[in-house]
Formats: C-alpha cells, structure tokens, sequence
C-alpha cells in the first residue's frame, strides 16, 4: 500500500496576484483562502515599501511573509530609486526584519552595464551578508519575427551561470520557449524558489495564467519538486487583473492554490519516506547537484534498529531452545 505525503514547502501568494486590488488585500485573501504565506511584490503601492505597515497586516491576519521580490521590473524602475544595488540593500532589510526566507530577483537589463558586469559577483557578496536567499530568476528573450532580442544581462537563462539559487516561472519558461521540466531537472539543489504559474508563450506575453490553464507542466514539476525533497517555496504569482471583482478573483486563487495543493504530493512506499520516483528524478536531474530527500533522511533516523538475530538449537529429544537462552 502507498500512501500520499505532502512536503513541508509553504504554498505562498504573491501580492501581484490581486492586481488592480492592492497590497492590503492581497494578506485578506491568503488569510481567507488558507495560503501559507505572502511574497510581497515592492512596486509603486505604498503599502509594498513600507515595512512596518507589512508587518501589521502579517500580524493582523496571521500570514507571514515569507519572501519579498525586489523592485527590479520595468514598472519599478524608480521604486526606490535608481541605482539597482541600493533597491536590493533595501530588500534585504525588509527580508530581515519580517522574517522572509527569500528575495527573488531579476538578472539586470542589458542597459545596465555597471550593474550587469558586476551582478553575479555583487549577488554572492551580498548572498555572504546574511542568511535570506538571493534567488535569481529565470527571464526570456523577446521574439521579433525571425529576431531574438534579449534585454537581459548577462543571461535570461539561469543555466547558464552559477547562481547557488534560482526562482523558476513557468509563465517565463512559456515566453522563453523553454522545458520547464527539464530546467527545473538540471538546476537540482539550486532551485530555491518557484512562481508557479502558466503560459502559452509565442505572442510576447507574459501571461501567468492560473495553473492548467495554458501549455506548461505545472502539475509535472509540482510532481517532481514533491518526489525530489523540495523544502523552498512555491509561490502563485498569477494575473486576475481580468476578474470582475473580489468574489471572482478569490475563485480564480482558490482553484490555484487547490492545484498546487493536489499535484504537490508524491507517492510513499510503505514508509520509508522515500517517494516512488524519488530516485529516478535525482538521476535524471543529475546535470545539477541534487537536492537530498529530507523525507528519507528522517525516517532513516527514525526507523527501528533491526533485531538481533536468533538462533534455535533441538536436542535429541526434538526439544527446541534458543541459543544461548540459557547463558551458554
């Protein structure tokens, strides 16, 4: 008999999730819905900036903030100011002092020249100041026609550098026309942090529709990181500006955060801990370092010590005797 386990990973909303609605009403419905925590998303939102404001909404509804995505989109290019590294100095006070896990933020535009030759090295300098990840996400290249035009230095795609850390959107594998499967396979233990979200790509548009809704394989990789000892975060950063008001766009984040719930569980055999495809997704995966099964690690602690054997002996009689039951 098999038995379904859940991981531990916190299923976590973005605030971005509840645009035009604001940040305030982005904690009311993770409270209501029942997520795990909210990634608060810095934009031009007052609320967003303001650290204590955030902390009396976390405490008011009794939802933590686990993650804070810095302002490095196009439409918070002057959150903060303007100089990219103060904008990351900045997210990393707020991290701490509200007890988030992670940061997530984008490689730098191509525009940016200082900080792009800089960012790999300026990521692990700051990664050596404090215990919150720096999680760099994967980005896209902008099709034009037969062109690919990339605004991203110096990669969109994470496989191709060394960050110890990396946030994967599937709304971004969709736009960068990538297998999110296989990317999530090959980074191993570096994938720390998940936007979880869906797309069909091919149009310029980054869609983050909700889960099942488009081409990629959602439920596939939730799948993988259930059967592979994921312990980072899965966040829904979705689109529900389309929704006709709250009601609508509280349906549309409980049938995300039911998806995520359902197909993030994998399969264990009899009690070992041990998913049923554990093994084979850390060997397909094996481009990258894996990330060890903390389920099998602790039932291994937990299991029994096997009992000694015993030995009978029969003496001429048929009389049968435990060996040395006597003391011989």
């Amino acid at each position: 008999m098999s038995a379904i386990e859940v991981p531990d990973a916190p299923v976590v909303l973005s605030t971005a999730s509840v645009f035009p609605e604001k940040t305030p009403a982005a904690f009311e419905i993770a409270a209501e819905l029942g997520y795990d925590g909210i990634e608060v998303l810095v934009s031009s939102d007052p609320v967003s900036q303001d650290t204590d404001m955030l902390r009396r909404l976390s405490d008011y509804h009794g939802v933590p903030v686990t993650a804070v995505h810095s302002p490095c989109l196009i439409f918070t290019q002057r959150v903060w100011g303007r100089d990219p590294w103060e904008k990351l100095v900045r997210s990393k006070s707020m991290a701490e002092a509200l007890g988030a896990t992670a940061i997530v933020v984008h490689p730098a535009f191509r525009w940016q020249r200082e900080y792009a030759r800089a960012f790999e090295e300026g990521i692990a300098r700051m990664q050596e100041e404090t215990d919150v990840v720096f999680a760099v996400e994967n980005m896209y290249p902008v099709h034009m026609g037969d062109r690919e035009v990339v605004p991203y230095a110096p990669s969109w795609n994470p496989l191709d550098r060394d960050y110890p850390d990396v946030t994967l959107d599937l709304s971004h594998t969709a736009m960068s026309r990538s297998d999110a499967m296989d990317m999530a396979k090959r980074l191993g233990g570096r994938l720390s942090h998940v936007h979880l979200a869906d797309g069909v790509g091919g149009q310029n548009l980054d869609e983050h529709l909700i889960p099942g809704r488009g081409t990629q394989p959602c439920a596939e990789v939730l799948e993988h990181l259930a059967t592979t000892g994921y312990d980072g975060q899965i966040v829904l950063e979705v689109n529900t500006r389309k929704a006709a008001d709250r009601e609508a766009r509280k349906l549309e984040l409980a049938e995300a955060l039911a998806f995520s719930r359902l197909h993030f569980a994998g399969a264990s055999d009899g009690g070992t801990g041990r998913g049923g495809s554990a093994g084979a997704s850390r060997s397909e995966g094996s481009e990258g370092p894996g990330r060890p099964d903390r389920r099998e690690r602790i039932a291994l602690r937990q299991r029994a010590p096997a009992a000694p054997e015993r030995t009978f002996v029969v003496d001429p009689g048929g009389t049968a005797e435990e060996e040395g039951a006597d003391g011989r």
